[in-house]
């Protein structure tokens, strides 16, 4: 199909959409725009329910409404707008932050902090009834199809498993790149994960592959452990009063040399802090809420000699690393399994967000199409 040939295409398709803050999820018919210069349909094969997406409608962000949710899928070029020099029929991930190669840290190499990749929502398109539509970080992907700039997808192997790629877009280039860009783990080293959803995971699997030795999975609930040491962990630790205790048992009195937070709350990034060893490094890589402030005691900063810096989208480049971990998994040596806790269609997504609340599994996929 052609550029031009749109007429085949549906006018409207089916989203999830919330309303207001707090308020219960539903899949909407939306209007989406055809494809302007530069633009590209996709039709959706998959897309993960990430915690970011939970912020967006638990009062964590303050985002505007209604809201297309979802940012983190896989699907095919359907369309192409003039100028798009993808074909047709191309499988892609979704790139929620393309950098615009263009603004003062892009030119400095830091595309993830791209000048042009700070708006948590874009208005897009209209409701059923007329209503102007958002959409999470400008791609609504919880959705049968998306119209979004070409730059915004990254061409991928055909015949990946969509319910693993989608993952690629976020937990996974999210996770591996803290370990390896932002944090640069070492073989021998030793790691602690604080938070278990799909992007602790990953990080837990990015570690094993960089040769950390000791790698500790931490989480409040005890259905985490079969997942944490499928995913690479050599212990797994509840997150109560013993827990900095437990990890000097287990690093020689020291700490760990990098403690990664991927719960994104003030009291978690404390923990981190306790848990590292003095000049060890704590990267934070969930996302919290602006008033929910960390205190840290001046003299325990200037002892400890330890680093803290937060990890925003794995510090990568998702142009050139995406395509890397999809060749990856496309040979096998990438294996996503364990992150994938199970698949379910399009209208029971708002169950994956009410599991996602409460701490269960890893990552939940819905897909179409």
């Amino acid at each position: 199909m052609s550029g031009t040939e749109r007429a085949a295409l549906p006018v409207t398709v089916r989203a999830l959409v919330a309303r207001a803050s707090g308020a219960g999820l539903a899949g909407r018919a939306g209007t989406p725009a055809a494809p302007g210069p530069g633009e590209v349909r996709v039709t959706i094969r998959a897309a993960g329910v990430c915690h970011s997406d939970l912020s967006m409608v638990n009062g964590t962000l303050a985002p505007k409404y209604p809201l297309v949710l979802g940012h983190e899928a896989t699907g095919v070029v359907a369309e192409t707008g003039p100028g798009v020099r993808l074909a047709v029929g191309t499988p892609v991930v979704l790139n929620w932050a393309p950098a615009c190669r263009a603004c003062w840290w892009c030119r400095r190499g830091e595309p993830w902090l791209c000048a042009d990749t700070t708006s948590p929502t874009v208005p897009r398109g209209e409701t059923e009834d007329g209503v102007p539509l958002h959409l999470t970080l400008g791609l609504g992907a919880l959705a049968e199809a998306v119209v979004v700039p070409e730059k915004a997808v990254i061409p991928v192997p055909a015949g990946l498993p969509p319910e693993r790629a989608a993952l690629l877009g976020c937990a996974v280039l999210t996770g591996v790149g803290a370990v390896h860009n932002t944090a640069g783990v070492a073989a021998g080293e030793s790691v602690a994960v604080i938070g278990l959803g799909g992007v602790g995971l990953a990080v837990l699997t990015a570690a094993r592959r960089a040769g950390a030795t000791t790698i500790l999975a931490v989480d409040v609930a005890e259905a985490k452990r079969d997942l944490a040491l499928a995913a690479g962990a050599t212990d797994f630790l509840l997150s109560d009063d013993r827990l900095s205790k437990e990890v000097r048992a287990r690093t020689e009195g020291r700490g760990v040399d990098h403690a990664f937070e991927c719960v994104g709350r003030a009291a978690t990034i404390r923990a981190a802090w306790r848990l590292t060893r003095r000049g060890g490094a704590v990267t934070v890589v969930g996302m919290g809420a602006k008033d929910d402030m960390v205190s840290l005691g001046a003299l325990d900063i200037f002892h400890s000699a330890r680093t803290l810096r937060s990890s925003v989208y794995g510090s990568s480049d998702p142009d050139r690393e995406v395509p890397a971990l999809a060749a990856e998994l496309a040979d096998g040596a990438l294996d996503l399994r364990v992150l994938v806790s199970g698949t379910i269609p399009l209208d029971e997504a708002p169950t994956a967000f009410d599991r996602l609340a409460r701490g269960e599994g890893a990552r939940w996929v819905v897909t179409l199409n």
